[in-house]
């Protein structure tokens, strides 16, 4: 599919990912797509009962966006071994990545998850996490994090990316530019993060520039608040940090991802028109909203209206379509 067969309708709705109720294709996640245009679903142990249930579902959301008249889904899933594993036995199951042994553990994990995902239709892990622990003192990230050492994060990070995608799944790198020196739990409030630049490319960024040079297909944004960096958005909506940071100083030319949009360290402190402004203006490329379906509506007549009403935008949102639609062609196939 071109950029020129989109509506404006369909435009927006590729730059969104959301969450669904239910183990079911049923009329309300129907309906939810055919309103939406929804470029991704990211799926969550709520949607899933057993491998074959969860197969059918992912072959029913396809059927659906191909009905619409849609590119195909994005399948999304949160699969990172240990306490952050939405697919549970019969299978493959791994323990924190904090205890893997090496770069073999690291591809062994990555190619055991890409044979289990396709094999039911998911075709993107949230996957791997390049935080980077403090050298003393707690972390909110604890055990899901490969360590302290910048590099070591970055070899088992790029070992997991490249397994992963060698195996026909997008990994998507998180949480851009690290959190994990950070306390405070985002899904709960907006934690503060006081590190200088030069403090966060010595440390945090080592790992994300080590997966950019592996190829990652995609990018996630931490709902941080770096105010030495912006003092007041977060990443997840910061143009310094996710188009002139990420983009432009890093170079990464894939996927750039807010993290969910109904986490406590945005809704309710940012209004949907500002979130949406800021995530158009700082070419953040896809916007997850993963329960509250008034939020995916709103965000998405937000979209079109901007697309609509201003020319620039619009031509930075078919730059962004064009980067999801190649990355569906390369992973999902012709139908893209």
């Amino acid at each position: 599919m071109t950029i020129a067969a989109l509506t404006t309708e369909e435009l927006a709705g590729q730059r969104l990912m959301v969450g669904i109720e239910g183990t079911t294709v049923d009329a309300h996640t129907a309906a939810l797509l055919q309103t939406l245009k929804a470029g991704g679903v990211i799926l969550f142990s709520r949607n899933i009962a057993d491998p074959a249930q969860l197969a059918t579902l992912c072959r029913a959301l396809q059927d659906c966006a191909r009905s619409c008249g849609l590119p195909p889904l994005l399948i999304a899933i949160d699969q990172e071994g240990g306490r952050v594993a939405r697919l549970k036995a019969p299978f493959a199951v791994f323990p924190a990545p904090a205890t893997w042994s090496g770069t073999a553990a690291a591809q062994g994990f990555g190619a055991t998850s890409a044979r289990d995902l396709q094999s039911v239709g998911i075709n993107m892990d949230m996957a791997p996490v390049l935080d980077v622990l403090p050298t003393q003192g707690p972390s909110i990230m604890g055990d899901r994090c490969f360590g302290d050492d910048p590099r070591q994060v970055g070899r088992m990070g790029r070992a997991v990316v490249k397994s992963l995608q060698q195996g026909g799944i997008m990994a998507v790198g998180k949480h851009f530019p690290g959190i994990g020196r950070t306390l405070i739990d985002s899904h709960l409030d907006l934690p503060v993060a006081d590190f200088t630049l030069s403090e966060l490319e010595s440390v945090d960024l080592v790992p994300f520039a080590a997966a950019i040079g592996a190829g990652v297909a995609g990018i996630m944004l931490s709902h941080i608040l770096y105010r030495q960096l912006d003092h007041e958005f977060p990443a997840s909506l910061s143009i310094f940090i996710a188009r002139d940071l990420l983009r432009r100083a890093m170079g990464f030319d894939g996927l750039v991802l807010t993290d969910d949009l109904d986490m406590g360290a945005v809704k309710g402190r940012y209004d949907l028109e500002t979130i949406a402004g800021q995530i158009l203006a700082a070419e953040v490329d896809i916007a997850l909203v993963c329960h509250s379906r008034p939020a995916m509506e709103t965000l998405h007549a937000i979209f079109c209206r901007r697309l609509d009403g201003d020319a620039g935008q619009r031509q930075q949102a078919i730059a962004a379509v064009q980067r999801i639609l190649s990355f569906k062609r390369r992973f999902l196939g012709h139908g893209a």
